[in-house]
């Protein structure tokens, strides 16, 4: 199982940085080179504990459909959202925030399961493994972006 972990540091307010993760918004916003769009359960706004949200993007040429639901919630410290239904056998992203020295550390803990057994830990070693963590850190470029400027305040409505 590729594990991922991702560390960002980002000169704002850790309940924005906290928000701007959850925001299904910002998240349609850092992923739109990948025609990603919310289609169905919560598809605007911040994502909830216990809420779900559809996402349909295109990766690798194929648009493909994936529920992930948070499961577990503490505002601003973090929340994981996991896999219902996707592409993947599995997958669960632990994000955890902290404040320090004026400043937030977000850490991204990534885990997932590759479909097709064999063919999959290829994919894993060959592409997949760097394919995501580039994912996540643009996420998380695009968080930081936002809550370093007032960009935040678009998307969060503020």
């Amino acid at each position: 199982m590729p594990s991922l972990k991702l560390k960002t540091i980002i000169n704002a307010d850790i309940q924005i940085v906290f928000d701007l993760s959850r925001s299904i918004d910002l998240h349609k916003i850092s992923t739109k080179h990948t025609n990603e769009e919310a289609i169905a359960g919560k598809t605007n706004g911040l994502i909830e504990l216990g809420e779900q949200v559809t996402w349909r993007a295109k990766h690798f040429g194929v648009y493909q459909n994936l529920t992930s639901k948070i499961t577990n919630y503490k505002s601003p410290s973090y929340f994981t959202d996991e896999m219902v239904t996707g592409a993947f056998n599995s997958f669960k992203h632990e994000h955890h925030f902290e404040r320090v020295n004026k400043q937030t550390v977000m850490t991204d803990y990534f885990e997932y399961i590759s479909p097709f057994g064999v063919f999959g830990k290829l994919a894993d070693a060959l592409f997949l493994k760097k394919y995501m963590l580039n994912l996540l850190d643009k996420r998380n470029q695009t968080i930081k972006e936002f809550a370093e400027s007032d960009k935040w305040k678009i998307v969060l409505n503020k």
